[in-house]
């Protein structure tokens, strides 16, 4: 199945009986939006900007799992009863997202199976990318887990916002869960294999093909 369009803005204009159990907020580049292990009381919807979500995994440690765009839904399992965030959110472009509350959207979701079937599917593709986390953290080496962050991030979605003007060094590293210096040795490594070119910030792919190599056998 296709991505479903990600709806125009807060009004999510098919569904507007949610129009009195939202909230829209601006968040500015740098801002948390919610913290793991804070209490859970919305669903949130991204209408514009990037969003960073990432797992607390020590006192000044992360992992970076994902990046949600227009269109995503965060917070999502709290409709199912989990009542604290289970993992952390922050800007990554200024932002702005719906807090929708969470009877209101089920009672939507549960009057439009087509709606819902679009969000089981992914729901599904996000389950899936936390899985290829998994696999990453303990079987590769950290060629292969940099490899694997750096496919996840040139998706054309991501490329179409200039995503690594936004993403530093360590947030790429926290993406491959390696240290800082190890990304940026290998990322050098991989440019004189011509599997990408660096300038700047910017990291282009170069031969997609070599460096899905290197993820595959990590």
């Amino acid at each position: 199945m296709d991505n479903p369009e990600p709806y125009n803005d807060c009004r999510l204009e098919h569904f507007t009986d949610l129009d009195e159990h939202k909230t829209r907020v601006e968040y500015l580049k740098g801002e948390n939006i919610f913290k793991q292990g804070a209490f859970a009381p919305y669903v949130i919807y991204v209408v514009k900007g990037l969003v960073k979500v990432y797992l607390q995994t020590g006192f000044d440690k992360q992992i970076n799992i994902a990046i949600a765009k227009p269109g995503d839904f965060l917070a999502f399992a709290s409709i199912f009863g989990e009542n604290v965030h289970t993992y952390s959110t922050q800007a990554l472009t200024t932002a702005e997202i719906c807090m929708i509350e969470k009877e209101s959207l089920k009672k939507i979701l549960l009057d439009q199976p087509e709606f819902a079937l679009q969000i089981t599917s992914k729901n599904y593709r996000q389950e899936k990318h936390l899985l290829e986390i998994i696999k990453n953290v303990s079987y590769k080496q950290m060629r292969g887990k940099l490899a694997s962050a750096l496919l996840y991030l040139s998706q054309e979605d991501f490329l179409k916002e200039d995503i690594f003007s936004y993403l530093t060094r360590q947030d790429l590293a926290d993406f491959a869960s390696i240290s800082t210096e190890s990304a940026i040795k290998f990322l050098k490594e991989f440019e004189k294999e011509g599997m990408i070119a660096l300038n700047g910030k910017n990291i282009e792919i170069t031969d997609a093909k070599l460096l899905v190599g290197i993820s595959k056998n990590g």
